[in-house]
């Protein structure tokens, strides 16, 4: 008789993380499919990024399908956290995350925001599973990388998603020259993630340093409420720079960033920008 062995599910999660009373305005089955739903009720294992908002998550999800079990029966582990600063350390052992998998239990791996596994520490997880030869499934959901490009009417042809910028200005600013060359000689979006509290020194980055002809666009808010976009050239952007709003954490509102007009050089090149956000973060990127 072969062993039977339990399912990890990539479960996907709204993008509306942080946002004060976005479980109230937004239903979770106006944005996750019920299907998704079904899976994620019925689970009695999970790993997680956070187990409080992982229990805040099924609490929502319980409001549309029952849970299999009550939500103090149901077993949260956090991922380990990754070091921060850029230290380095070990590769973390993830082989008891799976436990349940290998008794016949499935197993639920969340993110705090979108689908997990996709720029995010649970693919670490997923990787393991699969080394393991464990059967993996990934329930459909938003992603707020796709949302943010197929509203920003930039190539979606061609693109990547490239990570952070570096913190320090000189090398911040090389990094957004090089993807501004690539992006105009390949013809290929080049997509960025930030931390909130960056966001107003990445925009002011990308105004100094990118061509007047570039093309900047701005998601903010997806899913939620109120949500925005706007795509315009740098050298609209230098010329009304507080029209990015990027969301307020504490309500379901946007705020403007303040930040100075640039005087335009007259330059133009055929790249673009796209600057996404889902609700904790934005999300950057370069054509």
């Amino acid at each position: 008789m072969s062993e039977t062995r339990g399912t990890l599910y990539r479960v996907p999660n709204a993008l509306d993380f942080g946002i004060a009373g976005a479980d109230e305005a937004v239903p979770l089955d106006d944005v996750l499919p019920i299907g998704a739903l079904r899976v994620a009720a019925g689970l009695n294992h999970w790993v997680a990024e956070n187990a409080r908002s992982t229990r805040a998550f099924l609490k929502r999800v319980d409001r549309i399908v029952p849970l299999a079990r009550a939500l103090q029966q149901i077993e949260i582990v956090e991922l380990p956290r990754v070091p921060k600063g850029g230290k380095q350390a070990a590769a973390p052992e993830l082989g008891p995350l799976l436990a349940p998998l290998r008794t016949g239990a499935d197993l639920g791996l969340i993110s705090e925001a979108g689908l997990p596994a996709v720029a995010d520490p649970g693919a670490a997880l997923v990787q393991a599973a699969h080394a393991e030869h464990l059967p993996v499934v990934a329930l459909p959901g938003p992603s707020s990388l796709l949302l943010a490009l197929a509203a920003s009417g930039l190539n979606g042809q061609s693109f990547a998603f490239v990570g952070y910028l570096p913190v320090e200005a000189p090398a911040r600013a090389a990094r957004l020259r090089e993807l501004e060359v690539l992006s105009r000689k390949a013809r290929q979006t080049q997509l960025l993630i930030e931390t909130p509290y960056r966001n107003a020194a990445i925009l002011q980055a990308m105004l100094e340093h990118l061509q007047p002809g570039t093309r900047v666009a701005v998601s903010c808010g997806l899913t939620a409420p109120g949500a925005f976009t706007r795509t315009d050239s740098v050298a609209r952007w230098r010329s009304q720079p507080g029209t990015l709003l990027p969301i307020d954490r504490r309500s379901l509102r946007c705020s403007p960033i303040e930040s100075r007009a640039l005087q335009d050089d007259e330059v133009s090149s055929s790249g673009a920008f796209l600057a996404p956000n889902s609700a904790a973060t934005f999300f950057f990127g370069l054509m």
